[in-house]
């Protein structure tokens, strides 16, 4: 989970490999997103837009992006505690270079549009953790079940969209209890949840995020940071036992020696390896599951 404790370990992290902040705001401008993340083998012509979704709660600022040409099984993905921006931006794209209609969404709109953070602002710092705060108390598990419905109802009213396969979706960071909601919220259309160094899936309350797995129907990815595995020991067992007991397939793999925010590119962590490595085994569980 992003908290304090994260930062010095990435603070750790990329002061053992002598990248300074910045060296590393200039390394992670939007401008060389485009070099970290490469094509994949026959990608797919791409068209991506900006939307703007209705919900109950208000209007949510989105991007989606499909295959240029025909229709595509729908994946949704929930940002980090950064947002979306460029960065989510190249991800959407490549999933959609293999062939997704994908809708990265701003989970912050009630309290600001995306991008809100300056090429190089990283959640390591005390001033970024102070901008988001209030964003993250704005949220709350119900408006989270509420926006994943609107999400995938827009999914499906999407003309690029296969309504006769199965809906996806992905979370990273605070974005894997938001996958947990919707697949629990939208059993009968998601069919392939996936979270990447997911923060709080583990807890002992009714509403927590391990707690809805009986309410889902689908195949899973748990992608987990060897430091977060090394806080939280146990939070993977308890996953496979309560994925177990659910009999719902569910890959669950401490990524070795990854940080909490290995993932996306314009992260100080960033693996490039491991990352790539998540990203194949989540297009295997789509290709499997969609």
């Amino acid at each position: 989970m992003c908290d304090e404790f994260t930062a010095a370990d990435n603070d750790a992290q990329v002061g053992g490999a002598a990248v300074t902040r910045r060296s590393f705001g200039a390394m992670a401008g939007a401008a060389g997103l485009t070099m970290l993340l490469p094509a994949p083998a026959n990608a797919k012509p791409i068209s991506g837009k900006d939307v703007m979704i209705d919900t109950p709660d208000g209007k949510a600022d989105a991007y989606f992006v499909a295959p240029a040409t025909g229709k595509a099984p729908g994946v949704l993905i929930w940002p980090d505690i950064m947002g979306l921006r460029p960065a989510f931006r190249q991800m959407a794209d490549r999933l959609a270079q293999s062939g997704y209609a994908v809708l990265v969404v701003n989970q912050f709109y009630r309290s600001v549009k995306a991008p809100f953070l300056a090429p190089g602002e990283s959640y390591d710092q005390p001033a970024v953790r102070a901008k988001i705060g209030p964003y993250v108390k704005a949220l709350s598990p119900e408006g989270t079940v509420r926006d994943a419905l609107a999400f995938t109802a827009f999914l499906d009213a999407h003309p690029q969209v296969d309504t006769k396969r199965g809906l996806g979706t992905t979370g990273y960071c605070m974005g894997g209890p938001m996958v947990f909601r919707t697949a629990a919220a939208n059993p009968k259309r998601i069919k392939a949840g996936a979270t990447f160094h997911g923060g709080g899936l583990v807890g002992t309350q009714p509403g927590s995020p391990n707690m809805l797995i009986p309410q889902m129907k689908a195949r899973y990815l748990i992608a987990i940071a060897a430091n977060d595995d090394a806080r939280a020991p146990t939070d993977k067992d308890t996953l496979r036992a309560n994925f177990a007991a659910a009999k719902l397939p569910a890959e669950i793999e401490v990524y070795a020696g990854t940080m909490h925010g290995w993932c996306p590119p314009d992260s100080r962590v960033y693996d490039a390896a491991q990352a790539d490595r998540a990203w194949a085994r989540m297009l295997a569980l789509f290709a499997k599951s969609l």
